[in-house]
């Protein structure tokens, strides 16, 4: 089985962990691994928070209500979705593009499409913009065939959310790749969390925090049990 293979179907969410030392190189592979991951119009609209100092953590871990992962592990990533982030991320595509030498063409229409893009997903005031382009969406599919773009703050967040997930999906696969082992978590108090890590709940909200470590010599995993494939997935 190739090696990959091997690590999706041997992750499991660890509960508890011995010390260990994650180096700096490390840290930097499952940190790119999780940046390479698919991301909506490749906006990224997310930010990863690595908690690696025996002080951070227990900070962190007491916000986690103290569950076994976050109290044990080497190291906790607290990931949120940050759409308070596309413009910079636009800018920083535009010089990305000017450095590798992209024609001014291409990247006038780059600037172009990102600025739509804002556009689309912003909600205005009071949220009355959206409201207006949720009317219009809505009037154009009882004739056409459309997609709906975000057009509430809220739709906005979950749009965010999706990539921000994808990102740690890829961070906790490359993990197991590299011997190590986690454990996503979502029991915390999100309040709290985010006025320790300077967050606004205007433009972030915290997924989840990943607990990243060795596995226990003591901790035993429990059976797995996933539903069968035909309750899972229907082939057309």
């Amino acid at each position: 089985m190739p090696t990959i293979l091997q690590a999706i179907f041997h992750r499991r969410a660890v509960k508890r962990f011995d010390p260990v030392d994650i180096p700096l190189e490390v840290r930097e592979q499952l940190l790119n691994a999780a940046r390479v991951a698919p991301s909506s119009f490749n906006m990224q609209p997310y930010r990863l928070y690595w908690v690696q100092s025996e002080a951070h953590r227990a900070i962190v871990a007491r916000l986690c209500l103290g569950q076994s992962p976050a109290e044990t592990a080497s190291a906790l990533v607290v990931a949120v979705a940050d759409i308070g982030s596309l413009q910079k991320t636009s800018q920083l595509q535009i010089k990305w593009m000017r450095k590798t030498g992209c024609s001014e063409k291409r990247i006038r229409n780059y600037a172009v499409t990102a600025r739509i893009g804002r556009l689309i997903f912003a909600s205005g005031p009071l949220g009355i913009f959206g409201a207006c382009k949720w009317l219009l969406f809505r009037m154009l599919n009882l004739w056409k065939t459309v997609g709906r773009p975000p057009v509430f703050r809220r739709d906005v967040f979950k749009w965010a959310i999706k990539s921000t997930s994808l990102a740690c999906q890829n961070l906790m696969i490359a993990a197991e790749a590299v011997g190590l082992n986690s454990c996503p978590m979502e029991g915390f108090d999100a309040r709290r969390l985010s006025k320790f890590l300077g967050l606004s709940a205007r433009v972030h909200d915290i997924v989840m925090v990943i607990a990243i470590g060795k596995r226990a010599e003591s901790y035993v995993d429990q059976p797995q049990w996933r539903r069968p494939m035909e309750s899972t997935v229907t082939v057309l």
